[in-house]
């Protein structure tokens, strides 16, 4: 096995309580990197019967992933305590601008300073401009005001860039000479009817990512991004997948491991000359020309 040479490296990793960025914890730690947890559970909809019900049935759907996103990152915990690995853990509203250096700080106080970034925490509140496509099913389809706008630009976009300041300037503080930053976009990014502001925000992400990427080169950073094809975080119904495996060139849905791994090699050492690239990990299912 070739060695990513990331033992003892510290990673800060945000939305790691489910999903995605949970299975980019446990891959990061399981290569030897202290892994500071930073997670966020939003307001829900759902009373707390309905989210343990949906956990307990298990099957996909928008009370299933709002239960996922409300899990305690206990279980996280546990697992890195069992293998011997190290993590600390942070609830922290990405949104409040204050919360991000608070981050870095206690990051350092507990494990060191961030030597890699993973930008991963996300807002989604399904939007349309057709007032004929709104919908109260599930969490509901609504027509874009201000307030859901600003919000999607809040926390998937400003924050994403308030990480990266933070991280740089935490970075040449301590003179450190070799940093990573992977930031989660999606494949849809380029045009996502009836989840504008969602798709408009993780462009956005991958437009600063580039611009990070040219800026921050001369110290030894690299910026790359990652655009996840539909990958099963919850959200993905049974029947879904069927079609979704029909239309993925490698024949099923991702799963958070999936992309966890390619997290890991851009990471790496081996993957130094790797920077201000997007990279759709979908199987295929989005293959652009």
């Amino acid at each position: 096995m070739i060695d990513p040479k990331l033992r003892g490296k510290v990673a800060l990793i945000t939305g790691a309580n489910h999903g995605i960025g949970e299975a980019t914890a446990l891959a990061l730690g399981n290569q030897g990197v202290k892994v500071f947890a930073s997670f966020f559970r939003p307001p829900c909809q759902y009373s707390e019967g309905e989210l343990k019900r949906a956990e307990e049935i298990g099957l996909g759907g928008d009370v299933f992933y709002r239960a996922m996103q409300q899990k305690p990152i206990g279980q996280l915990v546990s697992q890195f305590e069992e293998a011997g690995m190290t993590i600390s853990v942070l609830e922290a509203d990405l949104a409040e601008e204050t919360n991000i250096s608070k981050l870095f700080e206690v990051c350092e106080k507990e494990l060191g300073p961030v030597d890699i970034l993973i930008n991963n925490h996300t807002h989604c509140v399904l939007e349309t401009f057709d007032p004929e496509q709104t919908s109260t099913d599930g969490s509901g389809i609504i027509l874009s005001t201000a307030s859901s706008i600003d919000a999607h630009f809040a926390i998937n976009a400003r924050a994403y860039v308030l990480m990266m300041q933070a991280y740089l300037k935490q970075y040449l503080k301590n003179g450190l000479n070799s940093g990573r930053i992977v930031n989660t976009s999606t494949d849809a990014a380029h045009c996502h009817p009836l989840n504008i502001s969602y798709a408009a925000s993780k462009h956005a992400i991958e437009s600063y990512s580039r611009s990070a990427a040219c800026e921050m080169g001369k110290y030894g950073v690299t910026v790359n991004v990652i655009a996840p094809g539909p990958i099963q975080t919850g959200y993905i119904l049974p029947e879904d997948e069927k079609v979704i495996a029909e239309s993925t060139p490698l024949g099923r849905v991702g799963r958070p491991e999936d992309v966890a791994e390619v997290t890991v090699f851009l990471c790496s050492e081996q993957a130094r000359w790797l920077t201000g690239q997007l990279f759709y990990v979908g199987g295929g299912y989005r293959i652009p020309q």
